[in-house]
């Protein structure tokens, strides 16, 4: 073994870790902000677009993407430059949420197909860069600590909160129709720049971290071929790693072991997308809070996913057993009839329980999973589980939004 590589192998493994996980957490942000951003001014798209059904439409259009990209790479994910991959992905959601304002300036903030279909293929173009850096994020995290992993999902989590805090303001601030226009581009500059900091974060900062290089010569040492040209980057050598390292399970194996934590995250993903956004923005009726009722409660799912993704950290509230933490997942299933019996019965009140109970849940099993999963397994085979679940919690996602368009039954077009 090289000994460079060997010289940094980690001995002192919570050195550096906050400011680790601080810079996981920007970036866990910016692996969403775009896409959350676009959901988020949702009321502004349904002004422009309202007989295209825009919140589930540019779902449908950016999960396919999405899924396609990330089942490729994640079945080539061993032999995938990670570093390479994310830092096109960073650079495309840069890129795209500049495309947003350059296309509303463009199109002089006004409806028609031709800025809806624009709209979409930028909404593809989310889709891409999601595969590219959440899979591939979680992958590289994985084999390093469920610390960072954790703090990544929490930052993804947290795009929302943060983009549906900035959207009540730029709402509050501009509230007339012209306002509302002026309120999304504010909104989407400001997401522009924050996804360039984060593309500035992964390719100068993340690498030189002394416990991030720990960890990834660690992993390097155990034959992941993944982190060569992070290690490279941080002025570390892995000419004799591959020579030495032992064999590791396929992904066949993985998924064989792993099935009931596969199944689950699909679960997840599934109910979670069956209800939101779409059926939380186009069918809670009318209420007392009008324009606003469907920021306020995209703004409550966010802030409780947030939540959420905390909470596996309170010791008391872990479920420790693989079989029950599956039956609480499926016990989800519930908030379909639940949210049913809310928008023909219910208030705005039960309403923001439920979707408050639907956030909470998602994120607290979202990040279960992720973290217990890659536990006991070497360094390659924890960041091929890690890009594993995340296709089958994409897969999950995809067939909610397919199954959000069952609430406009009855309902027309």
């Amino acid at each position: 073994m090289d000994s460079n590589l060997g010289s940094n192998m980690i001995l002192h493994p919570k050195k550096g870790m906050w400011l680790a996980m601080f810079v996981c957490f920007i970036l866990g942000i910016g692996s969403l902000l775009t896409w959350n951003s676009m959901l988020t001014i949702v009321d502004y798209y349904a002004y422009l677009f309202p007989e295209y059904h825009p919140t589930r439409i540019l779902v449908l259009v950016f999960q396919p993407f999405s899924l396609l990209f990330v089942s490729i790479l994640a079945y080539n994910e061993a032999r995938i430059n990670t570093r390479l991959r994310n830092l096109v992905g960073y650079t495309i959601f840069f890129l795209s949420s500049l495309a947003v304002i350059i296309l509303d300036v463009a199109s002089g903030g006004k409806g028609g197909i031709v800025p809806f279909l624009s709209l979409c293929v930028l909404s593809a173009a989310f889709g891409v860069g999601d595969a590219l850096v959440q899979a591939g994020m979680v992958g590289d995290l994985s084999l390093m600590c469920p610390q960072l992993v954790q703090w990544f999902l929490v930052g993804s989590a947290a795009s929302g909160v943060i983009t549906s805090a900035l959207r009540m303001v730029t709402k509050a601030s501009f509230n007339s129709t012209n306002g509302l226009r002026k309120g999304a581009l504010l909104f989407f500059g400001i997401t522009c720049f924050l996804e360039f900091v984060c593309l500035i974060l992964y390719a100068t900062i993340l690498p030189h971290l002394p416990i991030i290089k720990d960890y990834r010569s660690q992993a390097a040492s155990e034959g992941s071929k993944t982190v060569y040209s992070d290690l490279s980057v941080a002025g570390l050598h892995h000419d004799q790693v591959s020579k030495n390292s032992p064999e590791r399970l396929t992904n066949n194996q993985l998924l064989s072991k792993n099935k009931d934590y596969a199944v689950g995250i699909i679960v997840v993903g599934m109910i979670s997308l069956s209800i939101f956004p779409g059926f939380i923005s186009e069918n809670t009726g009318k209420h007392s809070l009008g324009s606003w009722y469907a920021v306020v409660l995209i703004g409550v799912y966010n802030l409780w996913n947030l939540l959420g993704r905390c909470t596996p950290r309170i010791k008391y509230l872990k479920i420790e057993s693989r079989k029950w933490l599956m039956v609480a997942i499926w016990s989800r299933s519930i908030f379909i009839p639940a949210f049913y019996i809310a928008e023909h019965h219910g208030g705005q009140t039960l309403m923001i329980i439920l979707t408050s109970l639907l956030g909470l849940s998602n994120g607290h099993f979202t990040v279960r999973i992720l973290t217990e999963a890659p536990k006991g397994y070497k360094a390659p085979e924890k960041n091929a589980l890690g890009n594993m679940l995340i296709v089958f919690f994409l897969w999950g996602m995809f067939i909610g939004a397919m199954l959000n368009w069952l609430w406009l039954i009855g309902k027309g077009w």
